[in-house]
């Protein structure tokens, strides 16, 4: 599955949904869907590297679109492995998060960081994610610009009902498991 980084959320990075199956499978991608609005996509590909799949829709999302969107592509046993081995307890869904990263993260930077100054909220570093608790939500969480302050991998957050609902999607659409992403 592909997740797009920051579009429809200002009117200079509307992305149609329409727009963006049609665009995955002219990159010859199959069993095409998307999810919400907000650049969630959940198709079949051939066995190539997501990094190389990744780097041609953000390719063809700049010439088609002319927009620089970040795309963090995920196989659906990832997402499975995120789901299975997230390491906080789900209180409150809306206030729950996971940053899936381009690569993996940098656990020395991360582990730097003093908790105090993100609490409440709480973290844990999973291989190629962040899994993240707002207790007070959303509205102005400390976490999220601090993390970026501090990373320069690309990344994209979904909270907690996108994820799972991402992954009854992928597994409902497959024919095939280890090809979906």
């Amino acid at each position: 599955m592909a997740l797009l980084r920051g579009i429809n959320v200002n009117p200079g990075t509307q992305v149609a949904m329409a727009d963006l199956r049609a665009l995955l499978e002219e990159l010859g991608h199959t069993a095409v869907r998307t999810h919400l609005r907000s650049g969630n996509a959940v198709f079949t590909s051939d066995e190539e590297p997501p990094e190389r799949i990744a780097a041609a829709i953000e390719r063809r999302i700049a010439d088609k679109l002319g927009l620089a969107v970040a795309v963090i592509v995920v196989t659906a046993e990832e997402l499975r492995a995120v789901v299975e081995e997230n390491p906080l307890k789900v209180r409150d869904p809306a206030k729950f998060a996971v940053v899936f990263l381009a690569k993996a993260p940098d656990r020395e930077m991360l582990e730097g960081i003093d908790p105090a100054t993100y609490a409440p909220e709480e973290m844990r570093i999973g291989r190629r994610e962040i899994y993240m608790h707002f207790p007070d939500g959303l509205r102005r969480p400390k976490l999220p610009p601090l993390l970026e302050k501090r990373s320069n991998v690309p990344a994209t957050t979904r909270n907690w009902n996108t994820v799972t609902r991402l992954l009854a999607l992928a597994e409902s659409s497959q024919a095939s498991p280890p090809d979906q992403v």
